[in-house]
C-alpha cells in the first residue's frame, strides 16, 4: 500500500499565487454588488462616531503615487476603526474649481472661449470636472478604498456652494472680509492673484544690478553730492520705485571712491568694495539710519523724488543695506509705503505688461523689460554693476512660470483679526507628527491676511454687490438670498442673471438711492472652496459631524487645506474643524530623488496594480515611515511582493492544515493545550496588542514588520515547522493534533482581521476559505481580542529560553549538514551536554525530537563533560551523529523499531500504532 496516502497532508484550494491583478477586480465587483460599505455601516450603527474627513483631490487626470499613499492611509484607518468599536463612515470628496480645468478645456482645441458666454464656458468646465471624477473614482476604488462612492462630496454641487456662501457671509458679518488695494502674489501666466499655498519655489536666472540714486536734498545730514546705492534682482521694478528704505538702527557710511561719494551700510563696505571694484575707499562720514529719514534722492530716469524712509525689514544679509522700494511690487514695500503715505504705483497690467504709468516701457512684458531698464540705467550713468545670479524664486504652482508681486484691488480675509483664536485652536489639536503643530503655528503667527479673490471664471463667485457710490454691499439678507439661489440653481445663476435679479425682491440700500446695483465678478480662491468643507460637508451631512476626528493629507497642506480649513472654521465656529492632523511625506524614487517624467523614475499606481496588484501597493504603504518622505521603485515593490508571498504561504499552510477542523466540534480547552501551544497564544496576544497599539497611534510600519516577523519566524520557522510531525502523522482526532489546529484556527482568524485594513482583497480571499467562521466577510468582524493564558509571563520566559537552546542545536545541525555528516535533519541523532538550567528546561519541553526535527535525541552528562568533538554553545554542547536504525517509510524518521511489525515491516512503532488504530 501507499503509506503516503495515510498521511494527513495539507489540503486547500487556496492558491499559492495571489494573481492579484485579476482577482482583486472580482472581489471589488462582489463588494459593489453586495454594497459592502452599506453593510458595514449598518453593522456599526449606534457605535461611537469616528469621522476621517477626506481632503478633496483635484479632479483632473489619473491618480499619481501621492494619491495612492494618501487614499490607502485613509482607508487603513477607516477600516480599522470600523473593526474597533466605532461607526466610521468615509465620504470621499473632490475639488473641482480652478485654473487647471479652464486650461485643460482651452488647450483641448475643442473650446473657443471667445464664442462662449461665461455661463456656457462654466457649464463645460463642470462637465469636464464630473468626467474626471468618474475617472479618478474608478482608480481609487481599484486601490480597494471603501467608501460612499455613490454619494461623494463635490465642491461644484449646489448644496456645497450654498454652504460656502454662508461661510463667506459669516466671516463678513464678523468683519473679517474686506477689499483693499494691496501687493499680492500675481501670476501673469494665469492672469490672477494667487494665495501663498499656490506658490512653489524653483531656480530662476535673474539680473543682479547695483544702482546709484543721486541725493538732491541732504536735509542737513548729507551734502547733496552723494549717491545712495541700492541692489535688486528685479530691474523691471525700477520704474515703480518711490523710495529707498534704510534700517533706523544700522550705521551707514559715506564713502569716497575716486571722487564719487556713495552711501551704503557700514557693515557692508568691505563686501561692496570687492563686489564693485572700488579700489581705494575713503570713509567721510558715519551716521545712523534714522538720521537719513526724509533725505531726498532723484529717480534715476523719471522726474520724481525718491525719499529715504525707515523700515525694520531691511537686513544686512545681502545688497547694500539701502533697499529699493516699490510699494506696488513688494509686500514689505507696500507695508512701509502705507506708513509713509506713498502712492501704491503698479504700472504692470494683469498680463505682466507695462502700462502708460511707466513711460518708455509701455506694452513691454515685465521680464523683457529687465534688459531695457538696465540699458536705460547705464545710459543715465546710474548703473554701477550688472551680473546674473541663479536663485530660488516663487512660481505659479499650476503653470510653473514665475510670479510677480503686484498691487491690485482684491478681497481679503483678515487673519490678524482672529489670530489669537487660531493659535489657541492649533494648541487644542493632536498632531501626527508632533512637529506639525509648530509648523502651522509659525505660519499663522506671521500671517496678516489671506487674499481670497481670483480673476478667473471657473469658481464660486464672491457674493458681493456694489451700490451706485461704489461701496460693497454684504448683508445677512443678501447672503441668505444668494445662498438659497445657489442651493436651487447652482452658482452659474450669478453669471446668468443681472445684479438686480440676484438681490432679494424689493431690496434697497443707502448706497443706491436709484436702485442701481452691480455684482462682483471675481471668484473665490479654491482654497476657500475646499476650506469650507467643514461647513459644506461635516455640518451639512447627517452621517458626519464637526469637528472631524482626523484630517490626513500630505505635508504641503500645512499651508493649504489644513490652513484654509482652520481659518474658515475658527472664523465661523471659534474652533478647529479637526481634532487631529496626520500628515504624510512625498514619494521619491529608489535613490531618494524627486520623481519626474523627464527622468523616467515615476511610479504610476495604475501600472503597479496591473502588474502586481493593489494589495502590494497597499502593503508597501504600510511598510514605510509615511510621515517622512518615502522611497518607491520597481525593485522596492518587488521586495514587498516577496514579503507578501511569504505571508500568503503562511496563511496557505494554516488553511491546508485546518481542512478537517471544525472549530465548533474539534476545539480543545486551554487545559488540553501543551505548553508550546499556550506559548504561541502568548505570542499571538503580544502581536494583537502591538498591532492594535500601532493602529491607534496611526503607525503602520510596525504592524507590517510585526506581522511579517510573526508569520516567517514565530510561525513558519518555529511552530509550524515543529507542528508538521503531529499534523501529518498522528490520527485525525488525536488530541495533540486538535490542540495544534485550535491554535492555528485562532491564529489564522486573528491574523486575517489584523491585516484586513491593510490588504483587504487577500484577507477577504483567505476568510472565504476558513471553515467555521460565522461572518460572510472579514469586513463585518471586529479586531481580535487577547485570550487569557495562565502564567503567561513565566511561560513566555521559559519558552524563549528553550528556543535559545533550539537555535544552538539547529546551528550544530546546519554545520553537520555542510560537513556531510547528515543530509536531512531527520537523519540525525543529537547528543546533548546541557548546563543544569538547560537540562531542566529540556526535561519539560515535550518531545525533543519534534522540537529539533531530528529522529533521535540523547541527553547525557553535564556540559563540561562533553567530548572534544562536541560543538560548544552558551547553553549546551552538541554532538551530531547519524541516527541509528532504518528510515520509516511513512514518517521518514530513523528508528531501531522499523522491521519489528510483520504486518507493516517498513513502519516505525508510532506509525504502526496510528495506522492500525485508524484501520
Amino acid at each position: 500500500m501507499s503509506y503516503k496516502e495515510t498521511l494527513l497532508m495539507p489540503k486547500t484550494d487556496f492558491p499559492m499565487r495571489g494573481n492579484l491583478p485579476n482577482k482583486e477586480p472580482q472581489w471589488q465587483a462582489k463588494w459593489d454588488k453586495e454594497n459592502i460599505y452599506k453593510k458595514v455601516q449598518e453593522r456599526t450603527k449606534g457605535r461611537p462616531l469616528f469621522v476621517l474627513h477626506d481632503g478633496p483631490p483635484y479632479a483632473n487626470g489619473d491618480i499619481h503615487i501621492g494619491h495612492a499613499i494618501n487614499k490607502v492611509l485613509k482607508d487603513i484607518i477607516v477600516r480599522y476603526k470600523s473593526m474597533r468599536g466605532y461607526h466610521a463612515p468615509y465620504v470621499p470628496g473632490w475639488d473641482t474649481h480652478g485654473l487647471p480645468i479652464e486650461t485643460a478645456l482651452t488647450k483641448s482645441g475643442k473650446v473657443d472661449r471667445k464664442k462662449l458666454s461665461v455661463a456656457e464656458f462654466r457649464k463645460l468646465c463642470e462637465e469636464y470636472a464630473l468626467k474626471q471624477i468618474d475617472r479618478q473614482r474608478e482608480q481609487f476604488k481599484r486601490l480597494g478604498v471603501r467608501g460612499d462612492w455613490n454619494n461623494p462630496y463635490i465642491t461644484l454641487t449646489k448644496e456645497y456652494e450654498a454652504q460656502q456662501i454662508k461661510v463667506f457671509g459669516e466671516m463678513a458679518k464678523k468683519g473679517y472680509i474686506y477689499k483693499d488695494k494691496k501687493t499680492v502674489y500675481w501670476s501673469p501666466s494665469s492672469e490672477s492673484a494667487l494665495a501663498e499655498a499656490e506658490i512653489e519655489y524653483a531656480d530662476k536666472r535673474s539680473p543682479s544690478i547695483y544702482v546709484g540714486f543721486q541725493v538732491t536734498d541732504g536735509k542737513g545730514v548729507l551734502k547733496g553730492d552723494e549717491q545712495i546705492v541700492i541692489w535688486t534682482t528685479t530691474p523691471w521694478t525700477i520704474p515703480a520705485n518711490l523710495a529707498i528704505a534704510v534700517h533706523p538702527e544700522f550705521e551707514y557710511t559715506v564713502v569716497n571712491v575716486n571722487g564719487k561719494k556713495y552711501v551704503v551700510a557700514k557693515d557692508l563696505v568691505d563686501t561692496l568694495t570687492n563686489e564693485l571694484n572700488w579700489g581705494n575707499v575713503d570713509i567721510e562720514k558715519t551716521l545712523l539710519g534714522e538720521e537719513l529719514e526724509f533725505v531726498e534722492t532723484k529717480h534715476p530716469f523719471y522726474d520724481r523724488k525718491s525719499p529715504v524712509i525707515l523700515g525694520e525689514h531691511v537686513t544686512l544679509d545681502a545688497g547694500t543695506g539701502c533697499v529699493h522700494t516699490a510699494p506696488g511690487h513688494g509686500e514689505d514695500d507696500y507695508i512701509v509705503g502705507r506708513k509713509y503715505n506713498l502712492e501704491i504705483l503698479c504700472p504692470v497690467d494683469e498680463k505682466g505688461v507695462f502700462t502708460d504709468e511707466a513711460p518708455g516701457f509701455e506694452g513691454i512684458f515685465y521680464d523683457k523689460a529687465n534688459k531695457l531698464v538696465t540699458e536705460k540705467l547705464e545710459e543715465v550713468g546710474a548703473l554701477l554693476k550688472l551680473t546674473f545670479i541663479t536663485h530660488s524664486y516663487p512660481h505659479d504652482w499650476r503653470t510653473k512660470k514665475p510670479i510677480i508681486f503686484r498691487a491690485t484691488e482684491q478681497w481679503f480675509a483678515s487673519i490678524k483679526d482672529f489670530r489669537d483664536e487660531l493659535l489657541q485652536a492649533i494648541k487644542d489639536v493632536k498632531w501626527y507628527p508632533a512637529w506639525g503643530e509648530t509648523r502651522l503655528h509659525n505660519m499663522v503667527k506671521e500671517r496678516e491676511d489671506w487674499c481670497i479673490s481670483r480673476q478667473r471664471t471657473w469658481g464660486v463667485p464672491i457674493p458681493v454687490f456694489y451700490g451706485e457710490d461704489g461701496e460693497p454691499i454684504i448683508t445677512d439678507e443678501t447672503i441668505e438670498h444668494v445662498a438659497n439661489l445657489f442651493r436651487k440653481y447652482g452658482s452659474n445663476v450669478w453669471f446668468e442673471r443681472e445684479a438686480k435679479d440676484l438681490l432679494p425682491e424689493g431690496f434697497t440700500s443707502e448706497h443706491s438711492p436709484n436702485g442701481e446695483f452691480r455684482k462682483e465678478l471675481d471668484i473665490m480662491d479654491v482654497w476657500f472652496d475646499s476650506g469650507s468643507s467643514h461647513q459644506a460637508v461635516l455640518a451639512e451631512r447627517d452621517d458626519l459631524t464637526r469637528p472631524a476626528d482626523v484630517y490626513l493629507e500630505g505635508s504641503d497642506q500645512y499651508r493649504g487645506w489644513f490652513n484654509s480649513s482652520l481659518s474658515t472654521s475658527v472664523a465661523v465656529t471659534g474652533k478647529a474643524p479637526y481634532k487631529a492632523i496626520i500628515s504624510h511625506g512625498f514619494a521619491l524614487d529608489g535613490e531618494g530623488k524627486k520623481m519626474s517624467k523627464s527622468l523616467g523614475n515615476v511610479v504610476i499606481p495604475n501600472d503597479v496594480m496591473k502588474q502586481l496588484g493593489a494589495d502590494i501597493l497597499r502593503l508597501w504603504v504600510s511598510s514605510v515611515d509615511y510621515q517622512a518622505d518615502v522611497r518607491v521603485s520597481d525593485k522596492i515593490l518587488k521586495q514587498i511582493a516577496e514579503a507578501y508571498r511569504k505571508i500568503r504561504n503562511t496563511f496557505r499552510f494554516m488553511l491546508g492544515n485546518l481542512h478537517d477542523f471544525d472549530p465548533h466540534a474539534h476545539r480543545v480547552s486551554m487545559e488540553e493545550l501543551s505548553e508550546i501551544d499556550r506559548f504561541m497564544l502568548v505570542k499571538l496576544n503580544e502581536l494583537i496588542e502591538k498591532v492594535t497599539s500601532s493602529y491607534e497611534e496611526y503607525q503602520f510600519s510596525p504592524i507590517y514588520h510585526a506581522i511579517h516577523n510573526f508569520c516567517t519566524i514565530d510561525m513558519s520557522s518555529f511552530y509550524l515547522d515543529i507542528a508538521k510531525d503531529t499534523l501529518y502523522i498522528e490520527k485525525a482526532d488525536d488530541v495533540r493534533r486538535r490542540a495544534i489546529q485550535t491554535v492555528l484556527f485562532d491564529t489564522l482568524t486573528a491574523l486575517v482581521k489584523l491585516l484586513a485594513p491593510i490588504i483587504p482583497h487577500t484577507m477577504e480571499e483567505v476568510w472565504s476559505y476558513i471553515d467555521g467562521v460565522d461572518e460572510d466577510s472579514v469586513q463585518l468582524t471586529d479586531m481580535p481580542k487577547t485570550s487569557e493564558i495562565p502564567n503567561a509571563e513565566a511561560l513566555k520566559t521559559k519558552w524563549e529560553n528553550i528556543i535559545s537552546i533550539r537555535d544552538e542545536v539547529l546551528k550544530a545541525l546546519e554545520d553537520a549538514r555542510k560537513e556531510k555528516v547528515i543530509g536531512k535533519s531527520l537523519e540525525a541523532k543529537v547528543v546533548l551536554y546541557p548546563t543544569n538550567d538547560a537540562k531542566s528546561l529540556l526535561s519539560e519541553a515535550g518531545r525533543l525530537e519534534q522540537l529539533f526535527i531530528v529522529s533521535q535525541v540523547e541527553i547525557t552528562n553535564d556540559k563540561d563533560q562533553a567530548p572534544n568533538e562536541a560543538q560548544s554553545f552558551e547553553h549546551v554542547q552538541v554532538v551530531v551523529q547519524h541516527a541509528e536504525g532504518e528510515t520509516c517509510e511513512r514518517c521518514w524518521n530513523v528508528s531501531n523499531e522499523v522491521g519489528k511489525h510483520e504486518e507493516h515491516p517498513t513502519l516505525c512503532s508510532r506509525c504502526f500504532t496510528v495506522l492500525t488504530s485508524t484501520e
